[in-house]
């Protein structure tokens, strides 16, 4: 608990019947577990998944995930990062606040090099994009094809995709200027839908259901892979057996990202030493204040988000 603690803490609350997404007011300090460290929060992002959560959540939810800044209170056990650490981290919920308390094994110290404002867009799309890509096994000479690949976790497969070897397939919508910034990335091509690409391909991560996720799997080589991790679209594929005849072999799998369990501080490790090492690109593609969230949330619903991704830095 801070023992200087001269103005109130704020955080964001869940107000899903109201004109407004979300509402901020004042609450008491979080407190800490044993495992816990205090973090005043500097930056925080916005996930595509917590507008799902928000719809289904009651009021008065506190939403948030992705978090990054300064230790405040180590944790009592002696787990973690000391006071005046640079970190960043994930929470179940409540990282849209000025402080959050984060378990240890869900942390990871940020060197000098990685800025504690833009940190916060790493942990879900990383760790999500990091644990995708390794699921298609080795992929050096392999072709890949990505779908939603403008969004924050796409923009990450494609570059963890192409460290590894593998040739990759860009499936956006989004335009010229974002299929440039793909290429950028480490795209080797760019289409409008799968059916639009070239050959086919050894690993299919689909993020977008429906008609994308058929025509994602014409694409697929016989042995292959198709990964699904999200349904954007929110409609349903039409498959069935025979949608397997020319891609004899091959499988369907997918993530679910509550399924991994802790801890995620190594992969968060290896995420951060990759961005040091200016092997993963972190810039977010919205930046600004976090009296600007429900903006940013409705760009998000109306899929006019530009990057991919939302980082919201909090003034203290």
């Amino acid at each position: 608990m801070r023992q200087d603690r001269k103005t109130p803490m704020y955080t964001t609350i869940n107000t899903p019947d109201a004109g407004n997404p979300i509402e901020r007011l004042e609450a008491e300090d979080p407190k800490p577990s044993a495992d816990e460290a205090l973090v005043q929060v500097h930056s925080f992002s916005v996930n595509r998944g917590e507008l799902s959560l928000m719809a289904a959540r009651a009021h008065g939810w506190r939403p948030g995930q992705d978090v990054s800044g300064v230790v405040i209170d180590a944790a009592a056990d002696g787990s973690g990062p000391p006071k005046g650490t640079s970190v960043v981290g994930m929470v179940d919920g409540a990282g849209w606040s000025e402080l959050a308390a984060v378990r240890t094994d869900r942390m990871t110290v940020l060197p000098d090099t990685v800025s504690a404002n833009t940190a916060a867009g790493l942990p879900m799309a990383g760790l999500t994009a990091l644990r995708t890509v390794r699921m298609g096994g080795n992929l050096l000479g392999r072709r890949v094809l990505i779908t939603g690949a403008n969004g924050g976790v796409g923009r990450f497969q494609i570059q963890l995709a192409s460290t590894a070897g593998a040739s990759v397939t860009a499936i956006t919508t989004a335009g010229a200027d974002a299929g440039r910034e793909l290429i950028e990335l480490g795209a080797n091509e760019v289409a409008a839908t799968p059916s639009d690409a070239s050959g086919s391909f050894d690993l299919i991560i689909e993020s977008v259901g429906g008609p994308v996720l058929e025509a994602a799997l014409t694409m697929l080589a016989p042995k292959g892979t198709l990964l699904m991790i999200g349904n954007s679209s929110g409609t349903k594929a039409e498959l069935d057996v025979f949608s397997f005849i020319g891609h004899e072999g091959a499988a369907i799998t997918n993530y679910m990202s509550y399924s991994v369990g802790y801890p995620e501080r190594e992969d968060l490790e290896l995420l951060v030493s990759l961005v040091a090492d200016g092997r993963l690109d972190l810039t977010p593609g919205y930046c600004a204040d976090w009296s600007e969230l429900s903006h940013v949330i409705e760009l998000m619903k109306r899929r006019q988000l530009p990057g991919g991704k939302a980082v919201l830095t909090i003034s203290h």
